[in-house]
């Protein structure tokens, strides 16, 4: 399949399940689509971002686990980046723990793919993982407007936990030398970072990103390790920030290059 002289990689999904009233089914890396609800909670490049650092960033990858993992679009990048690797997921809303399922389908992925419902503060598993991914709500309850379809509550504001309840769980299950992967507002480093301290996790990497060029950054990436997994005089990289759109509204090479490396147009093509 071509896009504007660029070509979709990676395997063909079995495909085989369709969208019901007041779904949609959308590409979200290669030839793999993720099934989302037209009002409700839609995948971001938040989400996006996520997968996509915690790939990058983990040195060895044969079990991943994705924390409040709403309809799967982490988890779903996880498996397409890391072919070898299997993923369970913890989601507490039913709503969206159907609609990974029917995506996990779509996509072929039912014998690397497990998701559990159930609330991520109790999640256990019978072996520890390499990589584990979470996009925490961001607001606490009542700092925040809530959103109109109640799918889209949990996942923007802390219905069941905050970053730091991801960080104890990420630090619970975490196999030695595993990578905590996940991203936060910039504007709230502090609490991402009191979170990862009371968790004995440390910080190994952080980039901001930048969605509009010159524009202070709205978001972070971080990735964690256990405290006692790292030398205690290691100092954190801290990359460059990423910048998500020029002011001209083209995408820069480095963010078109992420872009492909996830599957999708460049973006920096001619319509």
């Amino acid at each position: 399949m071509r896009y504007r002289e660029w070509t979709r990689p990676g395997p063909l999904p079995p495909e085989g399940v369709t969208p019901e009233e007041g779904e949609t089914r959308d590409f979200i890396c290669g030839h793999f689509r993720i099934f989302q609800y037209a009002k409700g909670h839609r995948y971001s490049t938040d989400d996006v971002l996520t997968a996509w650092y915690g790939t990058t960033c983990a040195p060895s990858v044969s079990r991943a686990a994705d924390l409040g993992s709403g309809i799967g679009s982490v988890a779903t990048i996880v498996a397409w980046r890391l072919p070898g690797a299997t993923i369970e997921t913890v989601e507490a809303q039913e709503l969206s723990v159907r609609l990974a399922r029917k995506s996990v389908r779509y996509n072929g992925l039912e014998s690397r793919v497990t998701i559990h419902h159930g609330d991520l503060r109790d999640f256990t598993s019978d072996a520890p993982f390499d990589l584990v991914t979470g996009s925490p709500p961001y607001w606490p309850r009542g700092t925040a407007t809530e959103a109109e379809h109640p799918q889209a509550i949990p996942a923007r504001v802390e219905v069941r936990g905050s970053v730091a309840d991801y960080a104890r769980t990420a630090s619970r299950i975490l196999a030695p030398g595993g990578i905590f992967a996940f991203v936060f507002p910039h504007a709230q480093l502090d609490r991402a970072m009191d979170a990862l301290r009371d968790a004995d996790l440390r910080l190994v990497r952080r980039r901001d990103v930048s969605f509009k060029e010159d524009d202070p950054p709205l978001i972070s990436l971080f990735a964690a390790t256990r405290r006692d997994d790292i030398p205690s005089t290691y100092e954190p990289w801290i990359e460059p920030p990423l910048t998500i759109r020029r002011r001209d509204g083209g995408v820069p090479a480095e963010y078109s290059a992420i872009r492909m490396s996830f599957g999708f147009p460049p973006g920096n093509v001619p319509a």
